[in-house]
């Protein structure tokens, strides 16, 4: 059985829920990447965070990005899976929820993301296969 610990990327970056939409912004240019974990202060998982978020939220609707907090956008309940969970879980998550990458928490903190791409790097050619069909059909306005 492999666990979500063996495939997660570790060096994962949140941005904390008092920085604005610009910091965050630029975290997502300088880690190439296109969303972030959003963190509490304590550490903890608040919400997640995308660069459509940015332009939807943020920019369509006039406001500046140098004005406003990711804690704003820091709504609902985040998905998350377990850093002990089974790869299967994250998988029937990320079907489930239409989602690309999840946070990985271990002790009620942020350890990693368990990505699309890190499963597919390492697991089954045909659950791979299948996860990608599920996540790409016709997607919600969810994070991606």
């Amino acid at each position: 059985m492999s666990v979500v610990r063996e495939f997660m990327t570790t060096n994962a970056q949140c941005v904390k829920e008092d920085q604005t939409l610009q910091d965050a912004a630029v975290m997502m240019r300088d880690l190439d990447c296109g969303s972030l974990p959003i963190c509490g202060n304590d550490g903890k998982l608040h919400g997640f965070i995308t660069d459509r978020d940015i332009v939807l939220k943020c920019i369509a609707e006039g406001r500046e990005a140098r004005d406003m907090r990711a804690s704003e956008l820091a709504q609902g309940t985040p998905h998350w899976i377990d850093a002990d969970a089974n790869v299967d879980e994250a998988i029937e998550m990320m079907e489930r929820y239409q989602i690309r990458r999840l946070p990985v928490i271990s002790d009620h903190k942020l350890v990693g993301i368990i990505s699309q791409g890190d499963i597919a790097r390492n697991y089954s050619e045909t659950r791979v296969g299948e996860l990608v069909e599920h996540i790409s059909a016709k997607k919600p306005m969810q994070h991606s």
